[in-house]
């Protein structure tokens, strides 16, 4: 079953959104040299409690921290610990959530670790962040699933090849819906498969995680022992970015971005709905 939400529970999700955008905030001023994942993890944990929210990371199926922090080749679920030290050059891809009364705010970024970033992983996080935009602009009322993996896809094939190989779209990962679960109906691939079809038909009350990860080289991930962190089968290092996008008769509303995403989806010629908390 699709979740519809009326502007009340929209408006709830907003509150939630904007806790995930203030872990975002404090997160990327900490990922620091020197730094552990686990003191980025703590810094999350302060910023939730401050806010009088809870985290929906935190025992989700049995993990064991209130972010993810995948570091370099790590896609997803990266496990915080006081073991993994951030190093200058190292990328790191936090995702965090909040819930809110009952409601759920969830989105990732990926942050560059101090100085002497190679030029193809700074070009990697930003196709993968365009891409991204690219499929929340084509979140419209009567669009369908399809077009916004269409978007996805489209734009990173239509990038430059790396010069170490090619940009690798996640397969087993995907987008989602959220609501009063941090994961629900629908799965949104970030690629076109003509196994899946078109999909549902995109509808005020609508909404979506939308989450590109894209690697480097392969598409293809394995679950390390821990049953948690996801790798790229290949070594290559690679990006995470997400929003969490409500659909309304006014348009979208980028739920977990300060400016509700008004300034990066007025580049694709978009007109983002007020602000449900004005």
């Amino acid at each position: 079953m699709v979740q519809i939400k009326t502007p009340e529970q929209i408006a709830k999700m907003r509150e939630a959104g904007l806790v995930v955008a203030a872990i975002h905030a404090a997160t990327r001023e900490a990922a620091v040299p020197g730094a552990t994942t686990r003191d980025l993890d703590m810094v999350a944990r302060k910023v939730i409690a401050d806010a009088g929210a809870k985290s929906n990371f935190l025992g989700y199926g049995g993990f064991p921290a209130t972010i993810c922090t995948s570091v370099n080749e790590v896609v997803v679920h990266g496990i915080p610990d006081d073991k993994t030290v951030l190093k200058d050059g190292d990328i790191i891809s936090i995702d965090a959530g909040a819930i809110v009364d009952g409601w759920h705010g969830d989105a990732a970024f990926t942050a560059f670790v101090g100085t002497g970033h190679a030029p193809e992983l700074i070009e990697l996080s930003r196709v993968t962040e365009e891409s991204m935009w690219a499929g929340i602009a084509a979140m419209k009322n009567g669009n369908r699933l399809v077009d916004i993996s269409k978007a996805i896809e489209g734009y990173i094939r239509r990038q430059p090849r790396p010069a170490a190989g090619k940009y690798g779209i996640i397969e087993d990962y995907g987008g989602h819906g959220i609501g009063s679960e941090m994961h629900m109906d629908p799965h949104l691939l970030n690629y076109v498969s003509r196994k899946r079809g078109k999909g549902i038909r995109l509808v005020p009350g609508l909404c979506l995680a939308i989450e590109p990860m894209v690697s480097l080289g392969t598409p293809r991930t394995e679950v390390l022992a821990d049953d948690w962190t996801v790798v790229t089968t290949d070594g290559t290092w690679s990006s995470h970015w997400e929003h969490s996008v409500a659909l309304t008769e006014a348009g979208p509303i980028v739920l977990t971005s300060p400016d509700c995403g008004k300034a990066k989806l007025a580049e694709y010629g978009v007109t983002t709905a007020p602000d449900p908390l004005g």
